[in-house]
Order: C-alpha cells, then structure tokens, then sequence
C-alpha cells in the first residue's frame, strides 16, 4: 500500500490560510485584487518557503498555545506572514512602504509632562464622600470620571468608585471593575485623592446631597458653592459627571491631575488589555495599518437625522428612533432638536462619513488597495449592503469580530463599553487614525494619541469632502488626480501636530461658546504635553 504524502503543518496552514483569504476577497466582488492577491501569494509561497521554516509560524508563543490561538494560525492569518518583506506595503521596500501610510506628524519633541509641581501636596484628611454616576459612552465616562477626579481634589473629599451608566442607549450592565483596573485606579492616584470601594456601612442609608454640577465649570464654584456642603451632609453625590469641569484657565497642577487620571489611571481591565493587545499584533500580521472609526451606526445616525444615502426604509427607522430619543431627552436634558433637514445637516460637515466617502477619501489620501483597515465601530447601520464599496476599496477590511473567534469574544460581546475598549486599544496602536466623526471615541483617541508622541491622526473636513464628492457623484469631478491634490492639500495640516488647543469660536456665547472650544481631553497641549529642555507652562494658555 503507497504511503500517503504528508504535507508540512505549515504549507498546510498556508494553504488554509490562502483559502480564507481569497474567499474574503471574492465576497467584497474585489476580483481583480484577488487574482492579484493569488499571484502575489504564489511568488511569496516560492520565495520564503525557507525562510517560514526557520522563522516558525506567526505568533509563536513561549507558553502553552490554547485553540483559538492555533487557529488564527492556521485558518484565518494571512498568508503574507511567512515573510517579513511581504508585510510591506505593495511589496516595496520598507521606507516606501512607512510612506505609503504616511509619516507620523512631527512631534516637535513634545513628551508627557504631567508630575506635579513641587508645590503639590499628598491629600490631606478627607471632609467627605463624593457619589459619581457618570453617565453616556465609554470614553463621556472616562472624560467625566477624570474630571470628578479633579472635583474630588479641589472639595478634599473621598471618591468612592463610580457607577457606570446603565442606562443609556446601550443597557450595558458592566461595573467599573468590569471595564476598567480598579486597583491600579486606586493605587496610582494615592498620592491625589483618596479613592475607597464603598461607603462605610454608617453612611449607606444616610442622606445625601443629590446635585447636578454646573457644566463647565472653575476652581471657585466647587470651592464656593460644593465644597461648603459638606459641612451639613457628609455625602454628595454627582447626577452626572459630562462637562462638569472647564477645559481651560485652570490651575496647572489641576490640569496635570486630570490627565493623569485619564490617560494612565483609567487603565482597562486586565482581560481588555490582554485581547486588546492581541488584536493590535494580529492586526500588525497584515503591516502597518489604518484604524478607522466609522461612526455609521444606528444611534449616530438616529441621533444626527443623518439619513444620506440610506433608502425609504431604513430613514423611516431612523425617524422612529429619533423620536423616542427626542422624547426622552427633551424631557432629560431638552438638547436634541426634533426636526432636522439631513440634507443640511450633512452640507454643514455635520453627518459621519458614510463607508463609501470614506473609501473614496482614502483613496483621494494615496493609500494603495492593499493597505489594511481596522474597523473600529460597533454594527454598521445596513450591514454589508453600506459597506461593499469600502471593501472594493480596501479589501483587507478587518475588525474585531474577524481578528477574534466568537469563543475569544464572548466575555465582553454583551457589553457595549467593554466592546468599545477593545476598539480603542487597536486604535491608540494604530499607524495611522481617521474618525468619520467627531465624537466622544474620536476625541479621546486623537487626544490619547497626541499624549503619546503626536501619532498620525488624520481628521477629515467632512464639510468640504461632501462637497467634493457630491460634484463626483454628479459627473462635474473625476476621481483621480485633481480630486486627490485638492483632498491632500486641504488635510495637510489636519494630521495631529502638536498645537495649543483650541479657544471658543469667535462670536459665540454662554454654553454655546464653552461648547465651541476644544476639550480638553482631546489636546492636552499645553497643559500636560511640554518639550524637554524648556521651561513648563505655568497657566492653561490657549490659541484662540
């Protein structure tokens, strides 16, 4: 009886792998790209055939290997891992390749500078408790628990652990321990404020100052108006956390605390971090990548009246949606304006990008089909009916469902918040970041990223690309050359480089003019972001 041929594991995980890939590929209808992909993969199987032998499979680890982690090897990495050099871009060399995706902004030798000054003291004994139900999103809830941090230090009072919100849009039933480090939360603001678990049992059923803090508000109002209330009642507990602290002109050492709360005190919680982590490197597997946020779901879009480019269908869903939402929030918070013209609202730069824009944007910005992009989102109102053209695009289209199995996914798969924090880890790490939308994820991201070295964060003029592409879509404009030097031109200073945030825009007042300026979690410069060598700013100066 011949003896039957045994293939090497690792041709056979290739090959599994070659499977998966075109198959993506022909569902996204990118045929041309697939016959290129298959003869890309066939050159790359002849020529690093010896190199996967001595160089192992992807992600080779030094413990134990569990299942889900062999299978990403075998049947969902692609193939081009075997090689080093087929992680490039388009198969040129590593210096086009860094290119292809673009230079990081110059950082200008900005680094974290947010140790306080020697005149900061450890807390001294505590005149109270601070209750904080912090409400919206996940990263509204980082912004506000940051900033109650800040509140906390300026009444001397105890923080006692936030409740998250559970009952927003999302009905995410997650503690604070579930989303985020509750020790390292802790520990690492010790020698700031006083962090404890719980009340103690003698003030659990004793009353309570309940208040809503005035939004966007300085030093003087908690020290004048909050602070005092301690002296009748030793809890008070915050309604809200949102925009409850200015952005600007307050102390330096105030500023700095804020910063250190959110972007190293709100670590996640360990079981986020590890997957979150193991999707960056995943995502690495495919070279240097795009994370983009696309904002194109059914609360964003609900909430916005955005409704271009959706059929009858779904804009009457939207409406149905949006008139629950005003009703509750008209009552709530009376911010949501019942009736909006979509059409405006979109040539305002005021609708997220749809997936189809944002592939003709990406393309317009030079980045070759073979450029890999992490979808950081939720479910994308539409499915893939929205999303085929970006896919045509940009075939190599992941996210988190496709980086892990449903088995890695199924502790946090339930929980909004905790969802979204595996979205913002890959994003954070990515090479390059674009929102299509501004909003509180887009924001925090950006900011993050400039905290961390001014990573490439490109930030689209959504109300002049709508314009452009309305005139393609219209026949006046071409894709091409043209379209692409007036969408370079217009986002080449819109890449993240260091600058002092943004005042409020000229002409506005009240709230309207606190809305109008740049949060503060979103450009820490120059509060907590200085160049090495050169004095620290003393005061919160901003460009206006």
């Amino acid at each position: 009886m011949p003896r039957r041929k045994v293939r090497p594991a690792g041709a056979a995980a290739r090959q599994a792998a070659l499977r998966w890939w075109l198959l993506s590929l022909a569902t996204a209808g990118a045929i041309v790209t697939a016959a290129a992909a298959l003869v890309a993969v066939s050159l790359h199987f002849s020529g690093s055939a010896a190199a996967s032998a001595s160089s192992g499979a992807p992600y080779r680890l030094s413990q134990p290997r569990e299942a889900e982690e062999l299978r990403w090897e075998q049947e969902i990495a692609p193939p081009q891992l075997a090689s080093p050099q087929s992680r490039m871009l388009d198969g040129v060399a590593g210096d086009a390749a860094e290119k292809s995706l673009g230079l990081p902004a110059p950082a200008r030798r900005f680094v974290p500078c947010v140790a306080p000054s020697p005149e900061y003291k450890s807390p001294v004994a505590s005149r109270g408790y601070l209750l904080l139900h912090a409400n919206g999103g996940l990263n509204q809830m980082r912004a506000g628990i940051s900033d109650m941090v800040a509140v906390v230090r300026i009444i001397n009072a105890t923080l006692i652990i936030p409740e998250l919100d559970k009952k927003s849009f999302w009905h995410d039933r997650s503690n604070f321990s579930d989303v985020f480090d509750e020790e390292h939360f802790i520990n690492s603001l010790a020698n700031d404020v006083k962090v404890e678990k719980q009340l103690p049992k003698e003030l659990v059923k004793a009353p309570k100052f309940v208040r809503y803090f005035k939004s966007w508000s300085g030093v003087d109002y908690y020290q004048d108006e909050i602070s005092p209330l301690l002296d009748h009642r030793q809890v008070i507990r915050a309604a809200k956390s949102d925009s409850r602290l200015a952005n600007n002109y307050l102390p330096t050492d105030i500023q700095k605390l804020r910063c250190r709360a959110f972007f190293q005190a709100l670590r996640f919680a360990p079981p986020i971090e590890a997957l979150g982590k193991l999707l960056v490197e995943r995502m690495r597997s495919f070279g240097p990548y795009i994370a983009l946020h696309l904002r194109y779901e059914k609360d964003m879009l609900a909430f916005s009246g955005c409704t271009y480019g959706l059929s009858q269908t779904e804009s009457e869903e939207l409406a149905m949606i949006r008139q629950g939402l005003w009703a509750y929030l008209f009552i709530t918070l009376s911010c949501l304006v019942k009736d909006i013209d979509p059409l405006e609202q979109r040539s305002h730069g005021h609708c997220p990008l749809t997936p189809k824009e944002v592939g003709m944007f990406l393309s317009a910005l030079g980045y070759p089909s073979s450029t890999p992009v992490y979808i950081a989102a939720g479910e994308i109102y539409g499915g893939e009916s929205h999303m085929v053209d970006l896919q045509s695009r940009f075939p190599i289209l992941m996210n988190k469902e496709k980086l892990a199995s449903a088995e890695e996914l199924r502790p946090f798969s339930q929980y909004a918040a905790q969802m979204a924090a595996l979205d913002y880890i890959v994003s954070v790490e990515s090479d390059v970041f674009i929102p299509s939308h501004s909003g509180n994820m887009a924001r925090a991201v950006a900011g993050h990223r400039r905290f961390l070295g001014h990573r490439k964060t490109i930030s689209p003029d959504r109300k002049t690309l709508v314009r452009l592409f309305d005139k393609v879509d219209s026949g006046l404009l071409k894709e091409g050359r043209r379209l692409s030097e007036r969408i370079l031109d217009i986002h080449r200073k819109r890449q993240g480089s260091p600058r002092k945030r943004k005042g409020p825009v000229s002409g506005t007042k009240g709230k309207d003019r606190f809305r109008s300026e740049e949060a503060f979690y979103e450009n820490p410069l120059p509060d907590c972001l200085c160049q090495p060598g050169s004095p620290d700013s003393n005061d919160s100066l901003v460009s206006i």
